[in-house]
């Protein structure tokens, strides 16, 4: 009887579980059986192995086989695990030492002529591996790039079975015939899923845009491009409302533009989302400038929060993580969509209970939602544009829910763009090279006072601590503690407001916030003029 075990890994959502692959050989009729709750791909691996052994100048081994993945209470999906399955039947088989296998995590795809092909997930796969102990790794040669990124781990990354049988087995190593000039890289199949990523909204990233999406090229709406300042430096929701054409959405396609690029941390953890969802470019190991994610108004719950068959897979909250998601037309989303959001706004995860399993996504993202101020979008233009009665009008506004919008620092109107701003007599907007370096500036100073705290941007910090550790200045609460008494604050909205309010004073180089700041913060939370001019630094 011979027996062998290697590792590889189950994904549970974005976290890991090391799953040990055991395969046994004994006498009997010749049959291959996969034991330890195998999706219908892994299955199916069964005759990927076989085809993919033999190909690869390997001999089947005519014994009975039994291919256990333990534990055998942990749900395994995908195809990922088609090599140790290959590597653990070639041990038992003693064409491979078992004792060489033991320590080793292996993670791929087999095609039926022995090449490794990549799978989605690898970089939280090996994330996990090295959490559990081990230090060598195989993966398909494509993303042995995307495992690198981990530190601590020695990564093999292989094109072909043939060649990783030839490793292990201290022999010369076969070159792979390259391919044909001109023609795909069939070795790029499996880098990412088909449809995961494009209904998401998410198919460039910042740093691709840079070139051509400039803040410069927006014409007027001063008091909006402070507001996107504002969100960007802060981490703060916003909210846009204005007629159509008036440049909301040019507005906040630059934005990931404007924010900082991410810390390795941040990166490590955005990278494993798009891994796991299948949408990591190829040559783009890692994720360094903020995603910026923007579903369709049709987008069902699911398709927002996480889920789908069996474990749930990351939604456009996580395609998110660390970067922007932009609702265009919010009010044209469904109730029960919108009401989701408001879990991860405030607890920067989400928690998708399904009968396979329970997941936690993580959903710390910024959020920018747009609307028309009514169906036909002409309600507050000047004249009698607009033909929508007033019922119609205030049941438009109310699909907005309150308790969402009271989770919205930012409210800001987008007033139509004037033939002489078009015409270019109004001086140009800054740059978003300019604004970038104020925002930049203004994370650092946030990031200097928090140090020590587990915040990292204003938004994140709570209200008790920003009265009691971190106040303003002498008398500058007292309008905002005016609006508190007479209801038009609740006490959510007046820690949102402190929190704005420090903000502003990072971007204007204040020690701590004083009346003006609280004054303009004030305004930027309830859309209501309280005579201060909307600018920020140069802005305006």
């Amino acid at each position: 009887m011979g027996f062998a075990r290697t590792c590889s890994v189950a994904l549970v959502g974005v976290e890991g579980v090391v799953v040990e692959v055991q395969a046994d050989l004994e006498p009997g009729v010749a049959a291959f059986t996969l034991v330890g709750l195998p999706d219908k791909s892994l299955t199916e691996s069964r005759d990927r192995v076989r085809a993919a052994i033999v190909n690869s100048d390997a001999e089947w081994p005519q014994k009975k086989l039994t291919v256990g993945l333990s534990p055998a209470a942990v749900p395994k999906a995908g195809s990922g695990f088609d090599l140790a399955v290959a590597c653990a039947t070639l041990g038992a088989a003693e064409r491979i030492d078992p004792r060489v296998l033991v320590d080793i995590v292996m993670i791929g795809e087999l095609g039926l002529d022995g090449r490794v092909r990549p799978v989605p997930g690898v970089l939280p796969a090996v994330l996990a591996a090295a959490e559990a102990g081990y230090v060598k790794v195989v993966v398909p040669e494509r993303t042995a790039a995307e495992a690198s990124l981990v530190p601590g781990v020695s990564v093999l990354g292989v094109r072909s079975l043939r060649q990783l049988i030839a490793v292990l087995t201290d022999e010369p190593v076969p070159e792979e015939e390259p391919d044909e000039m001109g023609r795909p890289d069939p070795s790029l199949a499996g880098l990412s899923v088909p449809g995961a990523g494009v209904g998401a909204g998410l198919g460039v990233y910042a740093g691709d845009r840079e070139h051509q999406l400039d803040l410069a090229d927006v014409v007027g709406q001063g008091p909006a491009r402070a507001a996107i300042e504002v969100a960007a430096a802060g981490g703060h929701h916003l909210f846009l409302s204005g007629p159509p054409g008036a440049g909301k959405t040019m507005l906040v396609e630059r934005m990931p533009t404007v924010m900082p690029p991410l810390t390795r941390q941040e990166s490590l953890e955005v990278t494993a989302v798009h891994s796991v969802a299948g949408i990591l470019p190829p040559g783009r190991p890692l994720v360094e400038t903020p995603p910026f994610c923007a579903p369709h108004h049709s987008a069902t719950m699911q398709s927002l929060v996480g889920g789908g068959n069996g474990l749930p897979r990351p939604g456009a909250v996580s395609l998110a993580h660390r970067g922007v998601l932009f609702l265009d037309e919010a009010p044209e989303f469904g109730a029960k969509a919108l009401d989701a959001l408001r879990q991860p706004l405030e607890a920067g995860h989400v928690v998708v209970a399904r009968a396979a399993g329970v997941v936690r996504l993580p959903a710390r993202f910024l959020m920018v939602l747009a609307a028309n101020p009514c169906p036909c979008g002409r309600y507050t233009l000047v004249g009698d544009a607009c033909d929508c009665p007033p019922f119609v009008i205030r049941r438009y506004q109310a699909r907005l829910s309150g308790p969402l919008l009271d989770r919205v620092d930012l409210k800001v109107a987008v007033d139509p763009v004037t033939r002489s701003e078009l015409s270019g007599l109004v001086g140009q907007g800054e740059s978003t090279e300019t604004v970038a370096h104020r925002v930049r500036e203004a994370r650092e100073r946030a990031a200097a006072r928090l140090t020590g705290t587990p915040w990292r941007t204003n938004s994140e910090v709570p209200g008790h601590e920003l009265r009691t550790r971190w106040q303003t200045g002498p008398g500058a609460l007292a309008e905002a503690e005016r609006d508190l008494e007479r209801g038009l604050l609740s006490a959510r909205g007046l820690d949102r407001v402190l929190r704005v309010a420090w903000t502003i004073a990072d971007l204007a180089q204040h020690a701590r916030p004083d009346e003006h700041d609280v004054m303009l913060a004030l305004q930027l939370r309830t859309g209501v003029s309280r005579g201060v001019p909307m600018a920020i630094g140069g802005g305006g």
